[in-house]
């Protein structure tokens, strides 16, 4: 059979360009499905490979399995199409590397983050020239940097910088934050680029591919079809896109007894925040960034009680960790995430713990639009926002407790910790505390 000739789109032209000047170091491309995401990250696998002998790619995905059923089969039809046979290269399945009659070689690697390699010591001294990850938005930031840490194999060789491209579908998690919101504010740092391509961009597919495209539910069609990343479809999320907008604008939500919420900073790595909050409505507040010791945590959270007569009853603090101290400074109510949900009317639920209960009530709070913020704007409420999509069932099963998705597993999808949620959450608190309670 004669190769079917390659031909790139206006966006795959765009995004090599990228991926071939002296200064642009990573590249997101994709943003929908049928842009031929995976065939631009092959195509330019190959190109390098037979560029520059003797170096070394890796293409790396969630899981090896998944690779190799899906963007290796993409790989190889790119070869086929650029006419490069069996002749040019040796695949070991086993080994997972392909190498090429000019000595480089393309290494298959699975970039999960098993809880058993939590630092990705399998990579263990790998030294590559470049990297594509299809599908990123699957992978771990750890992981992202990880690989980002190895490219170093022979670049003075060849007089070339560290490049990194990555293929996905709108995510919410460090895609979004280090990529799209940055390139949508017009703020993305000078050797990232971005480069939104969806299957109307790609004159090649099928048409039937894109008319199977909008069969999807509404939610799927946004994401994948026109490209919207507001629009997160997994079934775990607990608070929708359009919810945590209008909590910025629920003018109607009536006032009622203040309180004070307050999620302390660990050993000075995370954030302290701290919301004062008229009924459901949040009136002021603060976040504390570095390292914050107890007295100043103290101190700032008794500053907001004198300034609008909150008794101590009505502060509640994480008291996890350095929270631990503030509490006992204070003599307020601590948070323990872990403990025992409260029981409600002498009754009590599927919870997993105190946390997953507060999360669960303030999700419906916010549903209801029964909670109003008119106070954290800017890049904080950015960072709230990302934080709330990621307040999220560890799974669906209804006959399992509700559990929330681990507090780490949410470090490694946006890259820090949720300081701004963990805050808000805790106001729920003091809904389950004034309903009577029969023992």
């Amino acid at each position: 059979m004669k190769p079917r000739p390659m031909i790139l789109t206006k966006k795959q032209t765009t995004a090599l360009d990228y991926l071939e000047d002296d200064y642009t170091g990573e590249v997101l491309f994709g943003g929908g499905a049928g842009g031929a995401k995976s065939v631009l990250g092959c195509y330019w696998q190959l190109k390098r490979r037979l560029k520059y002998p003797g170096t070394r790619g890796l293409i790396g995905r969630e899981k090896l399995k998944t690779l190799k059923e899906t963007t290796l089969n993409s790989f190889w039809e790119v070869c086929r199409m650029q006419g490069v046979t069996q002749d040019y290269y040796n695949y070991n399945a086993n080994s997972g590397v392909i190498k090429f009659y000019n000595g480089s070689e393309i290494l298959l690697k699975d970039l999960f983050l098993y809880p058993s390699d939590p630092n990705f010591d399998s990579l263990g001294s790998l030294e590559i020239t470049d990297a594509f990850i299809d599908e990123a938005n699957q992978v771990s930031v750890k992981a992202r940097n990880i690989v980002k840490s190895r490219i170093r194999y022979r670049l003075e060789d060849y007089n070339i910088i560290p490049k990194c491209l990555y293929t996905c579908n709108p995510a919410k998690n460090w895609v979004y934050q280090d990529f799209y919101m940055p390139a949508k504010r017009k703020e993305l740092v000078s050797y990232r680029k971005f480069i939104q391509a969806l299957a109307t961009d790609n004159p090649y597919i099928s048409p039937h591919y894109i008319a199977n495209l909008k069969t999807l539910d509404p939610s799927s069609q946004e994401r994948l079809l026109f490209g919207n990343w507001e629009y997160d479809d997994d079934p775990r999320t607990l608070i929708d896109f359009e919810s945590m907008q209008d909590m910025f604008t629920n003018e109607f939500v009536p006032s009622g007894q203040k309180y004070i919420s307050a999620d302390v900073a660990r050993k000075g790595k995370d954030n302290t925040v701290i919301r004062v909050w008229d009924g459901w409505r949040i009136i002021d507040g603060t976040t504390l960034k570095g390292r914050i010791t107890i007295p100043e945590n103290v101190l700032s959270i008794k500053d907001y009680a004198r300034k609008y007569n909150i008794p101590r009853s009505r502060i509640v603090v994480d008291e996890d960790g350095v929270g631990g101290g503030v509490v006992d400074a204070l003599k307020c109510k601590g948070f323990i995430n872990n403990s025992k949900q409260i029981k409600v009317k002498g009754k009590t639920k599927n919870y997993r713990n105190l946390k997953a209960q507060c999360a669960d009530g303030f999700a419906r709070m916010v549903t209801d639009r029964m909670v109003y913020d008119p106070f954290t704007t800017g890049r904080e409420q950015e960072l709230l926002i990302q934080e709330l999509e990621q307040l999220k069932k560890k799974e669906v099963d209804v006959d399992k407790p509700f559990e929330l998705l681990p507090k780490n597993d949410v470090k490694e999808l946006i890259g820090r910790s949720p300081d701004y949620s963990d805050c808000y959450l805790m106001r729920y608190y003091f809904e389950l505390n004034s309903f009577k309670r029969v023992v």
